[in-house]
């Protein structure tokens, strides 16, 4: 590994970790329903790119595994959460 990766790395990996904090202060305080799946989507994303920051630390490639599951819950969540907001089922 690179020496500029060695510090980058575990530099981006707190700041990931910071990130969902916020998000999950965020999550917790949010005035409406919009803004906690919002808060969600974003920790969801944070922590995708933080499996994946792993992944590249330790040099494992199921941390890449990982972070496409999350990515692909991601996405039917957010989909499913949003359908609900707009018309009060998910299922019809």
């Amino acid at each position: 590994m690179s020496p500029v990766l060695s510090w980058a790395l575990p530099l981006a990996l707190f700041m990931l970790v910071l990130a969902m904090a916020c998000t999950l202060a965020r999550l917790l305080k949010g005035p409406t329903a919009q803004d906690r799946v919002l808060a969600l989507d974003c920790m969801y994303l944070n922590g995708m790119l933080a499996m994946l920051v792993l992944g590249l630390i330790y040099g494992n490639s199921h941390y890449f595994e990982a972070a496409l599951l999350i990515a692909f819950l991601c996405f039917v969540g957010t989909t499913a959460m949003a359908k609900f907001l707009l018309r009060g089922e998910v299922i019809e």
